[in-house]
């Protein structure tokens, strides 16, 4: 299926129903369809053809839905940039992508105003400021639009992965790809059109574009809010609009549950929360499910490279298999293969590769990069895992963030879970540093909560949960870690600074 059908067939099946809140804007299905062939229907006129890229430099709104939905409908691609780029970090990904246009609004047309200057290939600016003001006419005079623009194979969406080890890499998807990926995810989170997600996460990254696929498909709403640094604003428009499910990755969970009023809010209509993005901290799940304790929390592990999803642990086996990723998605299969490419034994260590409709196509304009991660019908995620003998999934770390110290192997993630525990602490980033004895030393980041705790204590807590080996060697308190914009640690920036 395409994923601009998504929209028409709930417009058709749902027309009067609520499908975007963002603050005092509502849009109908039946609006949001209009819309976005007005868009299409400008594209076109434009000169944009299939296959063209379409650059969407945008925050979550009424007016990025409208956009993605109607690049799709004109045949293009969908660029998504994001909205927190400087003009240098956007002309990168503009030279290597090459759009026909690029969709923005006052905010951030400065910026890509900017980064054009120093493009080589050049691009119109679409400033789109209010798409609740178009004219209703403008479509009936057009009459641009082709039905089916599109095959169910052909690319989509390019995702830039966020580049936190150098250049960034374009993701190619596919309607297919994207399909496939909504479907399993509606199928294990059980949405219906009742569901009403509150979004927080960027549309221009893989889990909040998944937000929007599988709503839009399914024919639910979804309520946008973009002032996550005010959390409990987030948490009263919760209650006012009846969300039922909520998405994030650990540090938004850290701030809910540290930064924020959510123990006094009652949230009646809560059915599910999902987590990805990241290992969040056991301790953290624990007490969130002791604020929450009737609310199904799914914990998500995937990739850019798979569409956004490849496994899930169902909320029955959270309390018994807490750490683990689950087990895959329906429609995908996953397995941990060593060095030979063949299943590890129960309990031991390998890397994480994936099969199924909704793996990339590969990197745009990188066939080196493409033909390291798909070998063999595998997409090799660079992650390292085991699985238990119920064959659930437990992810041990990032290739590249593995910290080798002596003859040790050691996951930055088992000594973040460890110091998690500890009340004072909001979040923390275990890495790597150059020791000359043992090859790399633990060096441990820590933010605290505004509690006083000593390097000593922690020490203490560290000796008393974790083998020598595992211990740090440093502690330095900070007030932030480094973070890419969709609120990943980023602890390959951590590893090289001296500060």
């Amino acid at each position: 299926m395409r994923i601009y059908d998504f929209l028409r067939n709930s417009a058709r099946n749902y027309p009067d129903r609520i499908a975007v809140v963002c603050r005092e804007q509502r849009l109908t299905y039946r609006r949001l369809d209009w819309l976005s062939d007005l868009v299409a229907e400008g594209l076109i006129a434009k000169g944009v053809k299939k296959g063209d890229r379409v650059g969407l430099f945008l925050d979550n709104s009424c007016e990025y839905i409208s956009a993605y939905f109607g690049i799709l409908k004109a045949g293009a691609v969908v660029v998504g940039l994001n909205s927190q780029y400087v003009a240098r970090e956007l002309e990168v990904l503009l030279n290597d992508c090459s759009p026909k246009i690029i969709i923005t609004d006052s905010k951030h047309s400065a910026a890509a105003g900017e980064a054009l200057k120093s493009c080589c290939y050049p691009a119109q600016l679409w400033i789109m400021d209010n798409a609740l003001t178009a004219e209703d006419d403008v479509i009936q005079r057009a009459g641009l639009l082709e039905s089916d623009p599109c095959a169910d194979d052909d690319l989509a969406v390019i995702i830039y992965t966020s580049g936190t080890t150098g250049k960034p890499k374009g993701v190619m998807l596919s309607h297919s790809n994207i399909s496939a990926n909504a479907d399993s995810i509606i199928e294990y989170l059980q949405l219906t059109p009742q569901d009403r997600i509150m979004v927080i996460l960027p549309f221009y990254y893989s889990y909040g574009m998944s937000l929007l696929t599988t709503h839009i498909k399914v024919g639910a709403a979804m309520v946008i809010d973009n002032r996550f640094l005010y959390p409990n604003t987030v948490l009263e428009s919760m209650v006012k609009e009846e969300v039922t499910g909520f998405a994030g990755v650990p540090s938004h969970y850290n701030i809910l549950i540290k930064k924020s009023a959510l123990r006094e809010f009652i949230l009646p209509k809560l059915r599910y929360v999902t987590q990805a993005g990241g290992a969040m901290a056991v301790a953290m799940i624990k007490e969130f499910r002791e604020i929450l304790p009737d609310v199904k929390f799914y914990v998500m592990y995937g990739q850019t490279e798979a569409a956004a999803r490849l496994s899930y642990l169902d909320p029955l086996y959270l309390p018994e298999k807490i750490g683990s990723v689950g087990k895959a998605i329906p429609g995908v299969k996953l397995d941990v293969l060593d060095e030979n490419n063949l299943p590890v034994d129960v309990g031991e260590i390998g890397e994480i590769a994936a099969r199924g409709e909704n793996i990339m196509l590969g990197y745009w304009k990188a066939p080196e990069e493409t033909a390291r991660v798909l070998r063999d019908q595998w997409l090799f995620t660079g992650d390292l895992a085991r699985k238990d003998e119920d064959g659930f999934i437990y992810i041990v770390s990032r290739k590249k963030e593995m910290i080798k110290s002596g003859a040790n192997r050691i996951s930055p993630l088992e000594i973040e879970d460890v110091v998690c525990q500890m009340a004072e602490v909001v979040e923390c980033a275990a890495v790597g540093v150059p020791d000359e004895i043992l090859g790399e030393m633990i060096r441990l980041y820590v933010v605290l909560n505004g509690k006083k705790i000593t390097e000593r204590e922690i020490m203490i807590h560290c000796r008393n949960n974790l083998a020598g080996y595992k211990q740090p060697k440093e502690i330095r308190f900070v007030d932030g870690l480094p973070k890419t914009s969709t609120g990943k640690i980023c602890r390959l920036s951590l590893s090289g600074t001296n500060n």
